[in-house]
């Protein structure tokens, strides 16, 4: 029988995870931890249970980890001694992490710090089976070394353990957007952010579009390196190319969205926008409308005034239930004027990148990861003084 191949790849690289799978634990990998499922212990009626250690992972290459700290994660309660009184030296409290796996629930931290810590991972599990089973392999001659095989589901959209989630604990809220199948259009300055920005966060899926070619300029308005090689192919390929090696779901394609697509959005549960033609704005607007796809538009005014630049960057949000009449209070431009200062190009990369956070930001409030007291749906930075108006 085979493991899940996370757990495959830690034990053939590192190898102390190797000897705690050889000498018998019930191994897997899930969410950016290490768990060890099958760790029987006492309750206060000196009753058998069986629980589960769980230990951060710290992914150095993808193959190595290493430890974080020398606590552990503890599904079940509190275990109790051979005599009745719970088990000294655990330090801790309670938590709320969530994992994929569902037959677990993690419910508090122990922390048991030997002098000069844990050595290695294996070190570490046999110090805390010993302290938290002692009692329950004397009493009722319970063995946690059960050579079993778990069998779990890898939901992570990333090609990496995702161990900055479980480094601050908060896979309960990057929970909330593992159903979002998000599309950008647009992938100029502040597109190429968003795209950076939302590769990064566990959504189930992401669909980007633009049919323009990358050039030089858009190397210095947009995240990571300039590769010459990059230079007149089309900006979905280059971002295909770059990012495609971080995550799973990642569909870049060299097209327009007009009002004839409809098959492109198939399925899309939020959609941001980057684009800077007026007409074009509009004919996306009414297709996201007509879809009922609630998306975020953003967009920037920039001068220069006495010789210095000044402006305005925009972040709007447009629900199902508000987005016509959103539209028709014009808050984005759904014109192009001769003279429209946007179509001078003065953009700045960072920003497009502060245009790019706000907006993300914002979606992430919108899904409850974020605290949103205002509830803004259109948002203006001034950078003349530095400043933030919403309503």
């Amino acid at each position: 029988m085979e493991w899940n191949s996370k757990l495959s790849i830690l034990v053939n690289h590192n190898p102390d995870i190797k000897l705690l799978l050889e000498k018998g634990y019930a191994l897997s990998v899930d969410s950016g931890y290490l768990v060890i499922r099958d760790v029987p212990y006492l309750d206060e009626l000196k009753n058998l249970k069986i629980g589960a250690i769980v230990s951060k992972l710290v992914d150095i290459d993808g193959m190595h980890v290493k430890q974080e700290d020398h606590q552990i994660f503890f599904c079940g309660s509190h275990p109790h001694e051979l005599d009745g009184p719970p088990i000294k030296n655990l330090g801790g409290g309670p938590v709320n992490i969530t994992l994929d796996a569902k037959d677990i629930t993690i419910e508090r931290s122990f922390s048991n710090k030997p002098l000069g810590g844990f050595k290695d991972f294996y070190e570490k599990i046999e110090t805390y089976v010993a302290i938290i089973s002692g009692p329950a392999i004397e009493l009722h001659s319970a063995n946690p070394l059960t050579y079993r095989i778990i069998e779990v589901k890898d939901e992570s959209v990333f090609k990496y353990n995702d161990t900055l989630t479980s480094r601050a604990e908060i896979g309960d809220l990057s929970a909330k957007f593992k159903d979002e199948v998000v599309a950008i259009i647009g992938l100029g300055g502040t597109g190429a952010y968003l795209l950076d920005l939302l590769v990064k966060t566990p959504v189930r899926e992401i669909r980007g579009f633009d049919l323009d070619p990358y050039h030089v300029h858009n190397a210095f308005r947009s995240p990571g390196k300039l590769d010459s090689d990059d230079l007149g192919k089309t900006k979905a390929e280059v971002y295909q190319n770059r990012y495609e090696g971080f995550r799973y779901n990642l569909k870049i394609q060299p097209k327009y969205i007009a009002s004839d697509s409809l098959d492109d959005l198939a399925g899309v549960t939020f959609a941001f926008v980057s684009v800077d033609k007026g007409k074009s704005r509009e004919e996306i607007f009414n297709l996201l409308i007509k879809l009922k796809i609630p998306f975020i538009d953003v967009g920037m005014g920039l001068e220069r005034e006495n010789s210095l630049i000044s402006g305005t960057i925009r972040t709007t949000y447009y629900s199902v239930e508000d987005a016509e009449q959103l539209l028709s209070k014009r808050l984005a431009p759904l014109d192009d004027l001769p003279d429209d200062i946007y179509k001078n190009n003065i953009q700045i990369a960072e920003l497009n990148a502060l245009n790019a956070c706000m907006a993300v930001i914002k979606f992430k409030q919108l899904k409850g990861f974020y605290v949103d007291d205002e509830h803004f749906f259109h948002q203006l930075f001034n950078l003349d003084g530095f400043n933030c108006v919403g309503q």
